[in-house]
């Protein structure tokens, strides 16, 4: 009777364990994990587009050590990035490009990391990078 009753605490245990690992929220403006995972993404996106970067997001989900970001990339201004200098021009001119980005990165002990990102996407670029980088589908947008 005992290893019955072990058993059952150790599958509630486990059960509750993954549940609470998946449960997904939008970081808080301002908050130190918010910063955090923005300035992870600005890195490799400031040296892409040559030119300091903001996100202004419109979906930001972050589940155990999985983030989701989706928006708009922007000076600190405000404006619409310069992509005159940079890989995007082409297909900006030929009307194959939107002003958006894309990003899943992962935390590994302290730091988060970018995974992959996309900008100028005119589609949805993301919709198999649950399944490729064995990411949480509920932290992309249209999974709920």
């Amino acid at each position: 009777m005992r290893l019955i009753f072990s058993l059952i605490i150790l599958f509630i245990f486990s059960f509750s364990v993954r549940v609470a690992a998946q449960s997904v929220y939008t970081p808080e403006r301002g908050s130190p994990e918010r910063k955090a995972v923005m300035d992870a993404l600005r890195v490799p996106v400031e040296r892409e587009l040559k030119q300091k970067i903001i996100f202004a997001a419109d979906d930001f989900r972050v589940s155990g050590n999985w983030a989701f970001l989706g928006g708009t990339p922007q000076t600190p201004t405000g404006d619409r990035p310069d992509y005159s200098r940079t890989i995007h021009v082409g297909a900006q001119q030929a009307g194959a490009f939107d002003n958006n980005i894309f990003a899943l990165l992962r935390k590994t002990g302290s730091q988060w990391k970018v995974v992959k990102y996309m900008i100028g996407c005119t589609d949805v670029c993301y919709l198999d990078w649950a399944k490729r980088y064995k990411a949480p589908k509920a932290i992309f947008p249209g999974a709920e």
